[in-house]
């Protein structure tokens, strides 16, 4: 069976995957911003409904965008207990040392697990959508004011636009480890903390020698490919702002209006 990983680009002919990258990008921070901002129930219910939108016109299965989501599922469980029981509040439910539970506190627990849970949909939904080249473009179009100041913005572009492509790569690397590692008797699926922490330590090695040949297999095809750097690097087709990377960079800014208004 195929595994599904999230943030690998997925062909697709949606309004979403024939948006410039550069309107993508944007569209994306707008939201993101507009997330953050967002603070009260009707703020919450015009993203969820908005970002819901997003995923049904992006063609992309609910599935594929939310199987990250399972895999953070610790990592939610931990946020929302560090807020719930370490924020300050002059109504304290239950109190012991420097433990505090309250109403402020659940609630803010509940506000930054929901934002994050938004963001994370919004950057999968972003990354499936647009090719990786368009995501170096659309960085090197945000860093270009960068290049008055003497910094080689197209080789960051690169870097950063490699590095986010990295990350779907180095989980499926991890899965495959994890599987193999299983079959060899580890216990991650063990009730034991202790136990499945034990088990994660195998994994390290095997996961950071993955990586460097991964980089080693990278650096190796775009030198064979002529790749002597940025500087003087030129588009294979050059990207233009259409009439609906216009209106989709308009209605992100007005989502986010909005939620300031909210």
């Amino acid at each position: 069976m195929t595994v599904k990983v999230t943030g690998k680009y997925i062909p697709g002919n949606s309004i979403i995957h024939r948006l410039d990258p550069r309107a993508g990008f944007f569209g994306f921070l707008f939201l993101t911003a507009a997330v953050i901002m967002t603070d009260s129930i009707p703020g919450y219910l015009l993203m969820t409904a908005f970002v819901a939108a997003i995923v049904y016109i992006s063609g992309l299965s609910i599935n594929t965008v939310l199987s990250t989501l399972r895999r953070l599922l610790l990592f939610f469980i931990v946020i929302f207990v560090m807020n719930a029981l370490f924020y300050t509040s002059e109504n304290p439910i239950w109190h012991f040392l420097i433990f505090s539970l309250s109403m402020e506190g659940l609630a803010q627990g509940g506000n930054v697990v929901s934002r994050v849970i938004l963001i994370i949909v919004l950057s999968n939904v972003f990354t499936m959508t647009t090719m990786p080249i368009g995501i170096m473009h659309a960085i090197e179009t945000m860093i270009k004011p960068l290049k008055f100041a003497g910094l080689p913005v197209e080789e960051i572009a690169v870097i950063l636009a490699i590095a986010v492509q990295f990350i779907p790569t180095i989980l499926e690397e991890s899965d495959m480890i994890r599987k193999a590692q299983t079959a060899r008797g580890a216990r991650f699926e063990s009730k034991k903390l202790h136990e499945r922490a034990l088990a994660l330590i195998p994994m390290l090695l095997p996961i950071f020698l993955a990586a460097f040949r991964k980089a080693d297999e990278l650096s190796l095809a775009m030198e064979a490919r002529g790749y002597r750097g940025a500087k003087h690097r030129t588009a294979l087709k050059q990207q233009n702002m259409n009439r609906n990377s216009y209106a989709a960079l308009l209605i992100c800014a007005s989502v986010l209006t909005a939620e300031i208004f909210l």
